[in-house]
């Protein structure tokens, strides 16, 4: 079987959603994979069931696959990753997989925050692999903020992290930029991408309320440990890659007034 296909994990997913469509855009096959059964309801797109976490199903979806876009995750059971990422490789050297794109967080190597831990030695798993390898590093997306402040603003005051700043990037602008390095050759480590603007969380915070037409008190608070400590440092961004485009207000329009 020719090696020509490309396999996106998470393919569910908030990233792997945008990847795949412009994966399909490519022209080449493209291959799918989640947890659970999934409709092939879409064109052009080759769905696998397959769970990375047990090592099953992973053999026949990888086989003629030239490169594996890795975009699945579970922040909720992260431990569960790096066994993941074994099973991946594994069978990524059985099916003869020449090239493994992976999508990491900026600040990962620099902020002992327990998740993070996991995707730095997920990084480091993939260094060690032997397949050809391409690590993008990205900061943080809006829905996640969205979806934290969404918990948050249940108080009646909204309590945030002091001196905590985050660059939000679209999700869809690193979707564009994984796929153009899944059509080129292993890069190791590539430039990070981060989002257009560097903001304070209490002010995403007082921004998000606004937008959501809710009145609530924003209270940034001082939170110890080394983790926190990680986040206060700006290691969550980089101002000289903010190569995004689309900004957080831009997001709030669409996403969160109504």
């Amino acid at each position: 079987m020719k090696n020509d296909a490309i396999m996106v994990t998470g393919a569910t997913g908030t990233l792997g959603r945008e990847v795949l469509e412009r994966a399909r855009r490519t022209g080449l096959p493209v291959r799918a994979l989640s947890r659970r059964a999934v409709l092939p309801d879409d064109v052009g797109v080759t769905w696998y069931t397959g769970d990375l976490a047990k090592g099953v199903g992973l053999d026949e979806a990888f086989a003629g696959v030239r490169t594996i876009i890795h975009c699945a995750t579970d922040i909720r059971r992260f431990k569960r990753d790096i066994p993941a990422f074994h099973h991946l490789l594994e069978s990524a050297k059985r099916a003869g997989v020449e090239h493994v794109v992976n999508v990491s967080i900026v600040g990962t190597d620099r902020i002992p925050y327990p998740y993070y831990r996991i995707k730095l030695e997920g990084e480091r798993l993939l260094a060690a692999s032997g397949i050809g390898w391409t690590n993008l590093r990205a900061t943080q997306f809006p829905g996640l903020l969205d979806t934290v402040f969404t918990v948050l603003s249940k108080l009646p005051v909204v309590l945030v992290p002091t001196r905590t700043v985050c660059q939000p990037v679209d999700p869809g602008e690193v979707a564009d930029r994984l796929v153009e390095l899944a059509l080129d050759g292993p890069a190791g480590r590539v430039p990070d991408l981060a989002g257009p603007e560097v903001h304070t969380v209490d002010r995403l915070a007082r921004t998000w309320l606004r937008a959501a037409g809710k009145r609530r008190l924003v209270l940034p608070v001082f939170v110890p440990g080394k983790a926190a400590a990680g986040f206060r440092s700006g290691a969550l961004t980089v101002p000289d890659r903010a190569v995004g485009r689309r900004t957080w207000e831009e997001y709030l329009a669409e996403k969160v007034a109504r």
